[in-house]
């Protein structure tokens, strides 16, 4: 039996004339291995590939974004509007039964009849429909139009060029721009063959016999 020496490992035969290094064998190098610089490349194209698509969802994202803000700031003026709508509409309606107390306030103006208690509850209403937006119109003299005012009445007068309201039978009423009775007139048209007036010194013709001849006189 041979006895082995503790603390010597046993080394395989080495040739004589090898290094220790060729007795151990070396790592072949990995076939088909690709460069570092390859590698590299390919991962931030990856990358920029990404951040692309990124880009262009964000960019939809927005704008969505943006649509849907501009499609809820049209209904919020729709809804505005239709609201403003509404209250003038419901304001008309409201003004449009005063009509006739209104008349009533007005004769009774007209003739005296206006005074004490009922005048001052005559005045209220008169306000407060005025802060409601009613406005008044119709004037005597003014010319006819036939968009706010209604020929009740019609006559021929000479000393007007053009129709014009010569009578408020029932004043109008507006509210803003809004019409909600136009002017009840009387309307008068310039006498059919009626000759306009004459321009303030402007010549007139001489009579028939007043010429004088003015050629040399006989000798």
């Amino acid at each position: 039996m041979t006895e082995e020496t503790p603390g010597f490992e046993e080394k395989p035969d080495v040739p004589s004339g090898a290094t220790s290094d060729d007795a151990e064998p070396k790592a072949a190098p990995a076939q088909g291995a690709a460069p570092a610089g390859d590698a590299n490349a390919s991962e931030l194209a990856g990358l920029t590939a990404q951040l692309d698509q990124v880009r262009t969802a964000l960019g939809e994202r927005t704008a969505d974004l943006q649509r849907l803000q501009a499609e809820y700031q049209n209904y919020r003026r729709r809804v505005e509007r239709d609201r403003i709508t509404v209250r003038e509409i419901a304001i008309a309606n409201l003004l449009t039964e005063l009509l006739p107390t209104l008349d009533d306030i007005g004769r009774a103006r007209e003739h005296g009849e206006l005074v004490g208690g009922f005048k001052s509850v005559a005045e209220s209403l008169e306000t407060v429909a005025a802060k409601m937006g009613l406005q008044q119109f119709g004037k005597e003299g003014e010319p006819f139009d036939p968009t706010i005012h209604e020929a009740l009445m019609h006559s021929y007068a000479p000393d007007v060029t053009e129709t014009t309201c010569v009578a408020i039978l029932q004043p109008g009423y507006r509210i803003g721009e809004r019409t909600i009775r136009p002017a009840r007139v009387a309307v008068a048209e310039p006498q059919p063959g009626a000759t306009p007036a004459k321009a303030e010194g402007a010549d007139e013709a001489p009579a028939a016999g007043d010429e004088k001849d003015n050629g040399p006189e006989e000798g």
